[in-house]
Formats: structure tokens, sequence, C-alpha cells
């Protein structure tokens, strides 16, 4: 499916009552962080939307050595875990386009973002901060396998 019609099929779940959750990230590598808000965001609702930052943006929040992981194969690690439903590329730098349209019940973010920081938070239902499992990051990893 494609945008368009992801969006199509979540505007028409959320008819029929079902809550929607969104959370949204690079997720270059996943690690048990990730896992852990992805987690969270099944328990909250019924479907799990995931804005996914296209390599161009990733590479403007992250710097020019990442992504690591492309888009393709972030899609598809994503679409593989089971708490995910819909997985959706931006290319802007801030999902907020996507949560204007999506209007999620939960909007979903790890505990490095304080409520008020949170883009798109005024479309939301609610606003859900799951807190960090230490030490667990991306750039940590990236930094380990490097220094090895």
């Amino acid at each position: 499916m494609n945008k368009k019609e992801i969006l199509s099929k979540i505007l028409k779940l959320k008819k029929t009552g079902k809550k929607v959750v969104f959370t949204n990230g690079c997720f270059d590598i996943l690690h048990s962080g990730h896992i852990k808000v992805l987690k969270e965001c099944s328990r909250l609702g019924d479907i799990v939307v995931v804005g996914l930052n296209s390599d161009g943006s990733v590479k403007k929040l992250k710097g020019p050595k990442r992504p690591v992981n492309k888009l393709k194969d972030r899609i598809e690690v994503l679409s593989a875990v089971r708490y995910v439903d819909y997985v959706i590329p931006f290319s802007e730098q801030t999902p907020y386009n996507l949560i204007k349209k999506i209007k999620p019940d939960y909007l979903v973010k790890g505990g490095d973002y304080k409520e008020e920081d949170v883009v798109g938070r005024e479309f939301a239902g609610k606003v859900v901060i799951v807190s960090l499992l230490k030490g667990r990051s991306t750039t940590k990893i990236i930094e380990k396998v490097l220094n090895k």
C-alpha cells in the first residue's frame, strides 16, 4: 500500500471506533528501547502507526553518516515487529503534517521528550511519554561498534 492508501485505511478504522496510536522516529538500528515504546503503543490502542523519517531527514537530524540502514530496510524491519500495524515514511523534518491528518488517539514518544515539546500534540487525544531504557540508543550502539 502507498502512503495515501494507508492513511485512508487508518481514517476508516478510526471511524469504526478503533483507537489509533502514533509514534515516530528514525528507527535506524532497532533495539530494546524501540521495542519498549512500540509495545507500549500496542497496549494503548488498537492500531499502531509508525511515522518513519526518510533517509534525507535522518541525515539532517543525525549527521552525514546516518542512516546506517536505508529506508526500505527500516520499513521491512519495523513492519515485521508484531506491535506495528502501519509504517508511513515522511520526508519533512517532523511528522507534524502526518499527525495532523491522522489525529491519533494517543501520540507516544520516548522519555527524552517533554510533553510540551512533542510535535503535533495539539492533534492528539493524549500524549504519552515512555521512559527510556538506560544505555539503549542507536548512537551508543554505533559508538560501541566503531570502538571495537
